[in-house]
């Protein structure tokens, strides 16, 4: 029987692939085939991000490679983001919703993305700076510890990158932390819907896909209450499955896991 990974494996393994795929200027998505994470065209971007709730308004005038961090959701359409909101993105990627959310807090708000992959980083900066956006930031820093000071977030969104945690209590708990009270959590992340098979746990590649780590509704909301949030919704989305079929190659992830939004308030 193979060992339980450990965390720090788990995420430096993240970490190593997702930086590759930067540096390869490939797709961010959740994803363990080459073929469903190369570089797509448009027309492939715009439908894909039909899939997940991004309208074609959302991704005009996007940088393509920013665009193709599409996750397993749109967090900022149900975030109800308000103008001279402060708004922080756990595991920002190339930034594209940081950029959604740059337009709707306008300039009197600010963004805040933070992601523990440089290479990803230098991707999103360099897609602010075509963009011109100066109301967005992009700090390093793993969401388990994150670099922001207490109580000075408004909004808190995420795309498909909690379930990358081999620590997710501690990324709620620093969520709580960062948030002012009454701050809102809106997150598009995996949930599991089924016991994970112990060779789908080890299969490190199946973590990269956003698969092996994800956790049940039941422990997600005891994860939340415990870190302090209340109101809490977590909401499966069935027409995701399509979607997480082209996942992992020759499996069926949809035997166990489904996109879901995430809401709570601090």
């Amino acid at each position: 029987m193979r060992r339980e990974q450990e965390p720090e494996h788990i995420r430096q393994d993240v970490r190593q692939r997702y930086g590759k795929l930067a540096r390869q200027q490939r797709a961010t998505c959740c994803c363990s085939s080459s073929s469903c994470c190369s570089s797509r065209a448009s027309d492939e971007v715009q439908a894909a991000g039909a899939r997940l709730g991004y309208s074609r308004e959302d991704l005009a005038g996007v940088p393509e490679p920013a665009s193709m961090s599409l996750g397993c959701g749109n967090p900022n359409a149900i975030a109800s983001l308000r103008p001279g909101e402060v708004v922080l993105d756990l595991g920002c990627g190339a930034g594209l919703d940081c950029f959604l959310a740059a337009r709707q807090v306008g300039e009197t708000g600010r963004v805040i993305g933070v992601d523990m992959t440089p290479e990803m980083l230098a991707k999103a900066r360099q897609h602010a700076a075509r963009l011109g956006i100066r109301n967005v930031e992009f700090r390093l820093g793993e969401i388990e510890h994150l670099p922001v000071a207490d109580k000075s977030v408004d909004v808190i969104i995420s795309n498909c990158v909690i379930n990358l945690s081999p620590a997710k209590p501690a990324v709620f708990r620093e969520a709580h932390r960062v948030l002012k009270p009454g701050g809102r959590l809106a997150i598009a992340d995996v949930v599991a819907t089924a016991p994970l098979p112990d060779a789908a746990r080890q299969d490190m590649a199946l973590w990269s896909a956003c698969i092996s780590g994800a956790a049940c509704v039941d422990d997600l909301e005891a994860m939340l209450r415990e870190a302090g949030f209340g109101q809490i919704r977590i909401a499966p989305q069935d027409s995701s499955r399509e979607m997480i079929r082209e996942w992992a190659a020759g499996r069926d992830a949809t035997e166990y896991v489904l996109s879901a939004t995430i809401e709570a308030i601090s």
